[in-house]
């Protein structure tokens, strides 16, 4: 099984720190941020990463070179315009190659058991499962709404924080009342035929372009609710507090004794 990493952004709401240093090799507790979802991935046995890079992509790469220094394997796939966080699977095709794989964000700290994850959707039969968490100020995310059995039923994606504003996309064999909602909290694994759904060409969103398309035909997307601790670094404010965490009171995280060989 292989993975994508998605690295490329510019990292607009951690500015001034952004302009020198690419977010994902901002530090948080001793480590780059990517460092963590790359240590989780290879604690479910995933050691073949595709990481896309453009903003300061010489940084990143001169930083992580060929993951050997991780124990990974690091295939760069350079941008030379943003693609958007669905674009870069079209270039990667043919390295996802015919098994199911995993896209997960570089800027989220979680003690997921993404093996856990992966066989909860082989199980299910999933063409596409979202790892989801439910923090205290959910308003703040688009929503992921799952019905009893984890099937994603509907997803509102967030246009407009200060108006509350969404899209929706729903099921169309109807919505139940009994919906709960999640925020996707960076990991999505999924079966190849999802990509010969994608949209033909970049730049495009993998959540409105792929996912809650998904959703809106009818096709088998489920939900992984995720429980443990998660941290994802929006902007400025919630770095510094990550970092005065980790500073003060460091979670456990079960993958960290791996993440560096």
């Amino acid at each position: 099984m292989k993975a994508l990493v998605l690295a490329a952004g510019r990292g607009e709401r951690l500015r001034p720190l952004t302009d020198t240093i690419p977010k994902p090799l901002v530090e948080i507790g001793g480590r780059a941020l990517i460092e963590y979802p790359l240590g989780m991935l290879k604690r479910a046995g995933i050691t073949e990463v595709a990481i896309n890079v453009h903003h300061l992509a010489g940084a990143m790469q001169s930083a992580l070179g060929d993951g050997a220094r991780l124990g990974i394997d690091i295939v760069w796939s350079p941008e030379p315009v943003l693609f958007g966080t669905g674009g870069p699977l079209g270039g990667l095709a043919g390295f996802l190659g015919s098994d199911t794989f995993v896209v997960a964000n570089s800027d989220t700290i979680l003690n997921l058991d993404l093996a856990a994850m992966i066989a909860f959707h082989r199980d299910r039969g999933a063409l596409a499962t979202l790892a989801l968490a439910r923090p205290e100020n959910l308003d703040y995310y688009s929503k992921i709404e799952i019905d009893a059995g984890a099937r994603v039923r509907r997803m509102r994606l967030l246009t407009s924080a200060v108006r509350a504003e969404y899209d929706d996309y729903a099921d169309p064999s109807g919505v139940a009342s009994s919906l709960e909602s999640f925020m996707y909290c960076g990991v999505i694994v999924a079966e190849p035929a999802v990509l010969k759904l994608a949209p033909p060409a970049p730049p495009w969103s993998i959540m409105a372009g792929l996912l809650a398309p998904m959703v809106r035909g009818g096709l088998p997307v489920f939900g992984f609710a995720h429980r443990g601790y998660m941290r994802t670094v929006d902007d400025l404010a919630a770095y510094d507090r990550l970092r005065a965490e980790f500073a003060s009171n460091p979670p456990a995280l079960n993958f960290l004794d791996i993440s560096r060989g």
